[in-house]
């Protein structure tokens, strides 16, 4: 028997690499939700959604505890790739099979039992609708850019795992289109956690979790508070992106810019 549909996943507090608890009750992810987790570098932000990847029991350095609808994860969840909930994304994502897109997205469908002619197709789709260098269904997964790799494994982990919950561990930094992959997993009704450096992703994100000496700090829902400078970082962020295109293309970029 199929286990029952993630309705949330409850991470209860730990403690700080100084063994102080943290300062918390509960983190509750459902469906929809979209959540960046930020702090400087070594602060713990990694830890945090490998715990969520694992589904720690108190069994990890943290000391944290992950929930599935309340309760302790059924070992599929666990131990079967086929039935992990979760996906986990990182920027040093490597492909060492010399296989081509369509072979790499095949072995998947096989392994999930799905029976779609058209997914493989769908899944390539969607992933050029996150990188501007279009992605070859014959292409070798080895020559694939870095941006090219991560926007094909979130499709992958969208249209063919099917995973409720994606865990993006500083994706941003690889050249996908950041906005485009959180409004796809809004649209589709999945949860998604943003390990992340980048102002607008974080300003995207309905909650932000903030990092400190491996231990969360504090957790912020700025609900409408942080609209304006939204506003401001998407005008700069399609400004910064005119100028990548432009300067891939050759260009000068001369004169004032994005006004």
């Amino acid at each position: 028997m199929d286990p029952a549909p993630i309705r949330e996943i409850t991470i209860l507090p730990g403690r700080s690499r100084q063994g102080e608890p943290e300062r918390f009750d509960a983190i509750v992810i459902r469906p929809g939700d979209t959540i960046s987790i930020v702090g400087p570098t070594g602060s713990g932000k990694s830890a945090f959604i490998n715990d969520i990847e694992v589904f720690a029991r108190n069994d990890t350095a943290t000391g944290r505890t992950v929930l599935v609808n309340g309760e302790f994860p059924p070992e599929e969840f666990v131990r079967d790739p086929a039935h992990k909930p979760v996906a986990l994304i990182t920027q040093n994502t490597r492909c060492l099979a010399d296989l081509t897109v369509t072979e790499f997205l095949s072995m998947h469908v096989r392994s999930r039992r799905i029976e779609d002619d058209r997914i493989i197709e769908r899944t390539i789709a969607l992933a050029n609708e996150f990188t501007g260098e279009a992605i070859r269904p014959d292409a070798r997964m080895t020559a694939l850019s870095g941006g090219q790799t991560r926007s094909l494994l979130v499709a992958d982990a969208i249209m063919i795992a099917a995973a409720p919950i994606l865990l993006l561990d500083e994706v941003e930094n690889a050249g996908i289109f950041k906005e485009r992959v959180i409004e796809v997993l809004r649209t589709g009704g999945k949860a998604v956690v943003f390990v992340t450096h980048d102002p607008l992703v974080s300003l995207l994100s309905a909650r932000r979790i903030v990092m400190r000496d491996g231990a969360v700090e504090r957790v912020i829902e700025p609900g409408n508070r942080e609209d304006e400078a939204l506003r401001e970082a998407l005008r700069l962020d399609g400004i910064l992106h005119g100028m990548r295109e432009r300067i891939r293309a050759g260009d000068l970029i001369t004169g004032s810019v994005g006004s």
